[in-house]
């Protein structure tokens, strides 16, 4: 006789019945909100002070957590991988075994990358690649020459470390402990939910609560920062196409432009959540998704096309043999401001540990969103779905559109037009340079096409934080809430970005997520820990016969098995 236990299949969480928060868990809810909220009239009405004391706090951070955020994304690469390529976890499926997936592989890879880093593929496809050829660590030491031929792979080399299997394997872990625990062992999809191999019945109590507020709060700043850098770009596409007032004279986004941006953007936004995952999202997701095509096709056919092949080939090969080094490597300052250690150490500070925590804080919700769209994926096909394919998207993204820019710059005579516009506006001087000489009419329209483009992704990355926010806030229910609370937290989101923005522009909107994404680090370490008993576990009990999904327990009176493993 076995001494395997079923697993923990019941979690019941505390919810409201009746009265304005039917369905919810007040303990979850209210307490979100006032952070939130709190954040929001702190930098609104006292954005000096809001931003001296997030910019000290930022500063600590980066000097005492930056191998900590290095060395834990490393850590979810591993166990992805792992997951993936054991056998015994790697066919698990997540949800029921007959179970299959709701959506079809174009919808699912569209809403993965659209709700992910789709948005900024539009930013930092271009923007990176090109920041990176005028300084990165090799520049640094002295090893290739900034904006030089030399510094080219270089350039694409950290590129791909930012955007590649790192970015993706915060989600993926996140993704796969919420529909694991959520879709095979039938608990409530929040993020609580995940950790029930390590402290079982309890999460139902105070420890979830916390958990669950960490995530949703960690959510509101991660989405915050994407829209931040949104903002910033869709004000510059629609001073491209014509609309004035919107930026100074110097093209930073003015008060006004800040506004009338969030006001498009969240309104769209909350009336696609209103709709739900299955209509506005999917549609969005597939809309944009056909327009990224068609721009990347722009890119490949009439940009750098040779230059951009080799960028995606020659890169991939250089980022794969740095990989290894890159994911755990450390830069300690000396102290003396100048230096190449204080200047390494900041460097990583500015690009590779303020991406590390984008990602982590961005994990709740875009983990919870490839949850809810992946039910009935094995975990090998979750894993390589949501890691590699999305990976190389980016990959052809950074070497074709940012490529071109390089290209421009170094060969085809742009003379600093694309270094010196803003991060948001790269694109669009890059493809002004490009048709402007040909029609101008053609230049203005590939600008509104990119506004367009942006408006998709921002409104699908916006509508879907929005819904998912919703769900961590009822106990995992996945089904329509209430409108009001759909609105509120739209207009928190927005209210976010605005005032961060105002307070302090992109860095205070930086500063606050890197802040945020920190004790969501640990749950998500935590996370990884759970998979792994989870499914060592599962493996163990298939072997003896012990049912291991929810619809094998639900129903049926188990067999008194004696002591043995905990029911997770």
């Amino acid at each position: 006789m076995s001494n395997l236990q079923p697993p923990l299949t019941d979690l019941p969480i505390e919810t409201t019945e009746g009265g304005f928060y039917n369905g919810f868990a007040k303990q979850v809810a209210v307490p979100a909100k006032v952070i939130i909220s709190v954040l929001c009239v702190w930098a609104i009405v006292w954005p000096i002070q809001s931003g001296a004391v997030l910019s000290g706090l930022n500063s600590w951070i980066l000097g005492n957590a930056a191998a900590w955020y290095i060395w834990t994304v490393a850590l979810f690469v591993i166990v992805c991988l792992g997951l993936a390529l054991w056998p015994t976890s790697g066919r698990m499926n997540l949800g029921c075994d007959d179970e299959k997936p709701e959506f079809s592989n174009f919808s699912w890879f569209s809403m993965m990358f659209g709700a992910g880093i789709g948005v900024g593929m539009l930013t930092w496809a271009v923007a990176e690649p090109v920041a990176h050829f005028q300084n990165n660590p090799e520049v640094i030491q002295g090893i290739t020459t900034a904006k030089e031929a030399d510094n080219i792979l270089m350039a694409y080399k950290w590129s791909y470390l930012h955007w590649g299997l790192g970015a993706w394997a915060c989600y993926a872990i996140a993704g796969l402990g919420l529909a694991f625990f959520a879709y095979r062992r039938g608990l409530p999809l929040t993020i609580r939910s995940s950790l029930t191999p390590l402290f079982g019945s309890s999460l139902a109590g105070w420890l979830g609560h916390v958990i669950d507020i960490v995530a949703v709060v960690a959510t509101i700043l991660g989405v915050a920062q994407t829209l931040g850098f949104g903002v910033e770009q869709f004000v510059a596409g629609l001073t491209r196409i014509g609309i004035g007032g919107l930026a100074d004279a110097d093209g930073a986004v003015t008060t006004t432009g800040i506004i009338v941006a969030l006001l498009i953007i969240m309104g769209a936004s909350t009336l696609s959540a209103l709709s739900g995952v299955g209509k506005g999202i999917k549609w969005l997701s597939n809309i944009n998704m056909v327009l990224s095509i068609f721009l990347l096709s722009f890119f490949i056919i009439f940009g750098a096309t040779f230059f951009g092949l080799n960028a995606f080939f020659v890169g991939i090969w250089e980022y794969l043999i740095a990989f290894p080094g890159l994911s755990f490597n450390v830069w300690s300052s000396d102290g003396v401001e100048g230096s190449e250690s204080f200047l390494l150490a900041q460097w990583q500070g500015w690009w590779p540990v303020f991406y590390w925590a984008w990602w982590i804080a961005f994990a709740p919700f875009v983990g919870l969103f490839l949850a809810r769209i992946s039910r009935g994926r094995t975990i090998r096909e979750f894993i390589l779905g949501a890691m590699i394919v999305p990976s190389l998207m980016c990959f052809v993204w950074f070497a074709w559109a940012g490529g071109t820019a390089i290209d421009l710059e170094l060969n085809g005579g742009a003379n600093g037009v694309i270094y010196e516009a803003g991060n948001g506006d790269k694109i669009f001087a890059m493809t002004e340079f490009m048709l402007a000489p040909i029609a101008q009419v053609l230049a203005w329209g590939m600008a509104l096409l990119i506004v367009v483009l942006l408006m998709t992704f921002l409104v699908t990355s916006a509508d879907s934080a929005v819904l998912i926010v919703n769900t961590i806030n009822a106990a995992g229910d996945e089904g329509p809430k209430a409108r009001p609370h759909i609105i509120f937290w739209g207009v928190a989101l927005g209210t976010v970005v605005a005032g961060l923005l105002i307070s302090g522009g992109t860095s205070a909107i930086q500063t606050a997520m890197v802040i945020g994404a920190l004790p969501f680090s640990i749950v998500m370490v935590l996370m990884c820990v759970a998979l792994i008993k989870a499914t060592w576990n599962d493996g163990r009990r298939e072997k003896a016969g012990v049912p291991t999904t929810h619809d094998q327990i639900d129903g049926a009176t188990p067999p008194d098995l004696g002591p043995g493993v905990p029911a997770e």
